[in-house]
């Protein structure tokens, strides 16, 4: 997802079903900084991943 990330780098997704969840997890391309979520394998993946991307950009303003 391009101008996402802290310094305007892309921002990259992975999905990995484990059972009846999937776990998601958002990786700031320019930083390296990663951060996972769990959630229903029933929810929809935008929604996931934006939940993902909200924890990731909180993070990384943590971080400052």
């Amino acid at each position: 997802m391009n101008g996402i990330g802290s310094s305007g780098d892309d921002v990259y997704f992975e999905f990995v079903a484990i059972g009846r969840n999937v776990k998601v997890s958002a990786i700031d391309a320019a930083t390296g900084t990663e951060v996972s979520i769990m959630g229903p394998a029933t929810a929809s993946q935008p929604d996931l991943q934006r939940l993902a991307l909200q924890k990731l950009m909180a993070r990384l303003k943590a971080n400052g």
